[in-house]
């Protein structure tokens, strides 16, 4: 079970650090986790470390962070993928002009991008702000080895693999022939989805998002409710006789 954390085991708040699981959610994992018989990965945008506190889970789960490009293991050791020099050359260039100049958004630092947000914004003070970000990133995005990546609400220049990537080397190493699901919300998790439909077992890929919009996702559930009821089921299915 492979679950992305904002939008989709929480909801978005301006305050990242304050975006708790929707209620019920802890304990619904907690028993699945707790019946052994499922594997969970949280795979996030956010750097890996802020999410076993935040979930609350123990032992903490797996995590993904940076949308793939780091990997937190439950003993605590962390892996991170290594950058080429003019990669990191050019984000640590960029870094230091969002900190003199965040552009009217919330700029936030990570170990492989530089981010932009304007989530909470109104439509005429957003604009302007996804317009100066992209006059800077895409630019930088032609460089081999940086991307842009666009979300709701924020635009993000990343090094290394992607949530995409990431679904692949979990079902590298649980077996390609094993269940899974992903569960996510963002445009950023449609790779996810993609990587799940790919699987050669049986797999399934959910949105989770009050709105429907277009997806490679198989179903559409919406938060909390609809997503709760999924982790129920997925419990009472996997419970040993």
């Amino acid at each position: 079970m492979l679950l992305d954390y904002d939008g989709t085991l929480a909801g978005f708040r301006v305050d990242r650090f304050k975006a708790k699981p929707w209620a019920g959610v802890r304990e619904l994992l907690a028993d699945i986790q707790q019946q052994g018989r499922t594997r969970i990965a949280v795979v996030t945008g956010r750097p890996a470390e802020e999410v076993p506190w935040m979930l609350g889970l123990d032992p903490p789960p797996e995590v993904w962070g940076l949308h793939g490009a780091e990997r937190l293991y439950p003993n605590g050791r962390r892996a991170l993928e290594k950058q080429a020099p003019e990669v990191r050359r050019a984000l640590e260039g960029l870094r230091r002009k969002l900190h003199r100049d965040a552009l009217g958004g919330l700029f936030e630092d990570k170990p492989n991008a530089a981010v932009m947000h304007w989530r909470g914004h109104a439509p005429r003070v957003a604009r302007p702000i996804e317009r100066r970000t992209r006059e800077l990133f895409e630019p930088l995005a032609k460089l081999d080895g940086l991307r842009l990546l666009k979300f709701e609400a924020g635009l993000e220049l990343r090094a290394g693999r992607d949530k995409g990537g990431a679904v692949r080397e979990i079902l590298r190493e649980s077996g390609e022939d094993l269940p899974v699901t992903y569960l996510g919300d963002d445009l950023t998790d449609e790779a996810a989805f993609v990587a799940v439909n790919e699987a050669k077992g049986p797999h399934l890929s959910v949105l989770v998002r009050r709105e429907k919009r277009k997806t490679a996702a198989d179903v559409w559930l919406k938060p909390p409710d609809e997503m709760r009821m999924f982790l129920r089921r997925w419990a009472e299915a996997r419970r040993p006789d």
